[in-house]
């Protein structure tokens, strides 16, 4: 524990008296500093992430816990040195705790543990990290969405047939499951479906992805038969790229991973056939409130799903369904 005097400490002792409902009492401001940094700032995906940890915020403060939520991440999903340099500055400011989206698995394990040993603790979302030295991990299934998007892509190609995968970028263990779950299911249960490619990646950003798709499809566009992508960005960019050659509207059977305006919108005009979803909205919300209810020392899991789904153009309608696809963002973001 930091000498008397320090924001940590003062935490520590109002812990002790935590109130009938569990919140954590005060800190000498009067408020939980949060920050919450992810991957990114531009995709859809974070802002619903964004949305939802405002969503645990107004909740808070509803049963009396007042949290000053910080929103700060780099602009592209491949700058982990800016990514790192943010973990530092909240360790600097140091902040009552952290919800990091990590862009790299190795890259942001110094900067996380350097928070714990700080007394500053960490809840991990979205995406894997190597280092057991945080609070909890609030994420997807990711090996189990890859499984659902190979089971998908092999019940449309009838068990055969020439597919490919387009990975996204090293490093990100989230879409990296995803690949795995894809590539062994595709090996186990469709022996018939030959994988012609599978060790290109897009890049961070849709352009990147774009770009990568026109090179596939440049060599292997007359003879696919089944495409998938792990990621929001990597499916926008294919989906480009297939309108360009002609054949999208299900000539090549397209399954694409994540909810976007974009891929929604080409899922109800059949040029995707298949999205794995996530539900960002409720990682963002579970993160937020997992690393309160630690600061009031309450056990917490080391662990928490936060749900994956297989949405299709004949499903995609259902109640259920639809706030994964279009998630109340207007609601907690002013855009």
């Amino acid at each position: 524990m930091k000498a008397p005097g320090s924001k940590a400490f003062v935490l520590a002792l109002g812990l002790l008296l935590v109130s009938a409902c569990g919140s954590p009492e005060a800190t000498d401001s009067g408020t939980l500093t949060i920050a919450v940094i992810p991957k990114g700032t531009t995709h859809e995906f974070w802002k619903s992430i964004h949305a939802g940890a405002i969503k645990a915020q107004r909740e808070l403060a509803a049963q009396g816990t007042v949290v000053e939520l910080i929103w700060k991440g780099p602009l592209k999903e491949d700058d982990r040195e800016q990514q790192v340099q943010v973990v530092e500055n909240f360790i600097g400011r140091q902040v009552d705790g952290i919800v990091l989206a990590p862009l790299d698995a190795d890259a942001l394990v110094a900067p996380t543990e350097a928070a714990a040993q700080s007394g500053i603790p960490v809840v991990i979302i979205d995406s894997d990290l190597n280092s057991r030295q945080r609070v909890s991990f609030v994420a997807t299934d990711n090996y189990q969405g890859g499984v659902l998007a190979a089971e998908r892509l092999g019940a449309l190609l009838g068990g055969t047939g020439k597919a490919l995968m387009l990975r996204y970028q090293v490093g990100s263990a989230s879409t990296e499951a995803r690949e795995a779950g894809f590539t062994d299911t595709m090996t186990e249960q469709f022996p018939g479906i030959e994988l012609i490619s599978s060790e290109q990646h897009a890049g961070a950003t849709r352009e990147t992805a774009y770009q990568a798709s026109q090179n596939l499809l440049n060599r292997f566009g007359r003879e696919v038969d089944g495409i998938f992508t792990p990621n929001e960005s990597s499916s926008v960019g294919m989906l480009l790229a297939l309108r360009d050659i002609g054949r999208a509207g299900g000539d090549v059977k397209f399954v694409g991973f994540d909810a976007s305006t974009t891929l929604v919108e080409a899922l109800q005009t059949q040029d995707i056939q298949g999205l794995v979803v996530q539900n960002p909205m409720e990682m963002g919300y579970r993160g937020v409130l997992t690393l309160v209810e630690h600061l009031s020392r309450q056990a917490v899991p080391g662990r928490i799903d936060s749900g994956v789904a297989l949405v299709t153009p004949e499903n995609m309608q259902a109640p259920d369904v639809q706030p994964l696809l279009h998630p109340p963002l207007a609601e907690y973001l002013d855009e």
